[in-house]
């Protein structure tokens, strides 16, 4: 049985591939494109749900490798679900694991039944294969679970990339199998499957082409952002978007920088998420139309603007660019708190003005704009 869709595709750019859609779940309805922020242990770091709804965040990511180990999927299931631990009332996606075979190479082993890792808490021994990792985000509670599958690295040759194909389309098969079995599909969540197939164009044509047969909720682009130059990564979400249904959202994982997500909104990708806007913001730096600024910078010292004239997040709301420069110089944790609010508004307003554009139908211009002017203000900070 295949999944149901839950996607309305609401319309479409005349020139590029972007897409406008409404994804439907069971914590509520986002609009498409969408920045995803990072949630992985059941946090979005440094800011609250509260500050998160306030910014107008739609959906979060919680990750089912770290939350299986701590504090564990039977202790949160107890509690409520992740929903209620984390005191979160919105939709949550939940990452399998998959990537952790890429970022965790020397910790694990992957066999045709899953992967075993090597607990980079204490050693202990872990497995997940599709029953587990299905398992594990039923406790959870996920609106939209990702499949288990197996993220190789770059480079790659074209047989370790083809063996990596093969097993995620064995056990994305077995994830949905699963999924309908013990109800997780019938009582509303939703399953994603991920294509993978490195830099090998006809992989990940073969890789699309199962996973549709087979029937998800939606699909994600696997297997970028682990090295690979921009134009590859870029190159690989093209190979990979032409072969998936019209009817399903589309998600790449673990991406990017703005004029990345901008590129795959146009290539027809409708929901992202990235760890840089947290990340980036405690290390001082804070994301602005014309490019990245390094608050540790002694220019900032007396400067009494916000970070971007005429915001009104909180952060530009209230502070400027020398109070927040002197908490990052002070190691103040307050510095990572108000940045972190900047960086993701940045983020989760750019996939809302695409939204905005692709409704008055000026997208394309507007996104080349957008990225001219991001990247020429970049050029000029190198």
């Amino acid at each position: 049985m295949a999944a149901p869709s839950h996607f309305e595709l609401l319309g479409r750019d005349t020139v590029t591939a972007a897409r406008r859609g409404r994804l439907n779940t069971l914590h509520g309805t986002v609009e498409t494109p969408l920045f995803m922020p990072v949630g992985t242990q059941g946090t979005v770091k440094a800011v609250t749900p509260a500050q998160l709804r306030e910014l107008g965040a739609g959906i979060i990511l919680g990750n089912t490798y770290h939350l299986n180990l701590r504090p564990g999927p039977e202790l949160i299931r107890r509690l409520g679900g992740l929903h209620a631990f984390m005191g979160w009332d919105g939709p949550i996606l939940t990452d399998s694991g998959g990537f952790q075979v890429w970022s965790l190479a020397k910790l694990r082993e992957v066999g045709e039944d899953g992967v075993g890792f090597q607990s980079h808490l204490d050693g202990a021994k872990v497995f997940l294969g599709p029953k587990e990792v299905m398992r594990i985000q039923r406790d959870l509670g996920s609106d939209i679970a990702m499949v288990l599958d197996e993220c190789p690295p770059w480079p790659c040759g074209r047989e370790e990339a083809a063996g990596a194909v093969g097993r995620s389309l064995s056990w994305a098969g077995r994830c949905l199998e699963e999924a309908e079995a013990s109800g997780f599909l019938e009582a509303g969540h939703q399953v994603f499957g991920i294509v993978q197939g490195s830099t090998f164009e006809d992989l990940r044509g073969e890789a699309a082409e199962g996973l549709v047969g087979l029937g998800f909720s939606g699909y994600a682009v696997g297997g970028v952002s682990v090295g690979e130059p921009e134009p590859e990564m870029i190159a690989q979400v093209a190979a990979s978007t032409p072969w998936l249904p019209e009817d399903r959202p589309r998600y790449t994982m673990g991406l990017g920088l703005p004029a990345q997500i901008l590129k795959m909104i146009a290539l027809g990708v409708d929901l992202f998420d990235c760890v840089l806007p947290t990340r980036m913001a405690r290390t001082g730096a804070a994301f602005t139309p014309d490019g990245v600024i390094n608050l540790r910078n002694e220019r900032f010292k007396e400067d009494a603007r916000p970070l971007v004239e005429g915001w009104d997040n909180y952060t530009c709301r209230h502070f400027t660019r020398a109070y927040l420069r002197h908490l990052v110089t002070a190691g103040e944790i307050l510095a990572s708190t108000l940045l972190t609010i900047h960086n993701l508004d940045f983020y989760l307003r750019l996939t809302r003005e695409a939204r905005e554009h692709l409704d008055a139908g000026d997208f394309d211009a507007w996104h080349r704009a957008w990225i001219a002017r991001y990247e020429a203000g970049t050029a000029a900070k190198l």
